[in-house]
Parts: structure tokens; sequence; C-alpha cells
């Protein structure tokens, strides 16, 4: 939950603010799909460190999420190596 901007901020870091409370709101509760992250396999991040995330590999022209340990195919279910 975010907390309001107060009264006392001012008026040139009010604008900062409240410019990331609105897109840190509209990552909570998205209003319209949002674009997918598009790489090559070649270019795939470990996937350790994207747990639960979704990619388009655009080489392989497939939707992958990472399990934590490995990045796998959503049309198979294959590991991506």
């Amino acid at each position: 939950m975010l907390l309001p901007i107060g009264p006392g901020i001012p008026e040139g870091v009010r604008a900062v603010l409240k410019s990331f409370h609105d897109a840190i709101s509209a990552l909570e509760a998205p209003g319209a799909p949002t674009p997918v992250f598009a790489v090559t396999q070649a270019g795939l991040p470990p996937a350790p460190a994207h747990p639960r995330s979704l990619v388009l590999v655009t080489d392989l022209n497939i939707l992958a999420h990472s399990d934590g340990v490995h990045w796998i195919r959503q049309d198979t279910g294959a590991v991506i190596v």
C-alpha cells in the first residue's frame, strides 16, 4: 500500500514522488495488457535471477517462463538450454 504524498513536500520533489506513485500504482493494478520482455535465446538472463517471470524468446517464437532454475518453453514444457 502506498502512502499519500504529504503537504509539506517541496513542489519539485512532489512531482517526482507523484510520478513514482503513479508508476507503482499502475504495476500493482494494470488496467491493460503490458508488453512482454523480448529476447533471443542466447540473450536470456539467468533464470534464477527472474523466478516467475515471462519472456518472449524471439528467435524461437515462443513464450518461456522461469521456474527459478531454468527457462521453460510454454509450447512443449521443455527446458531451454
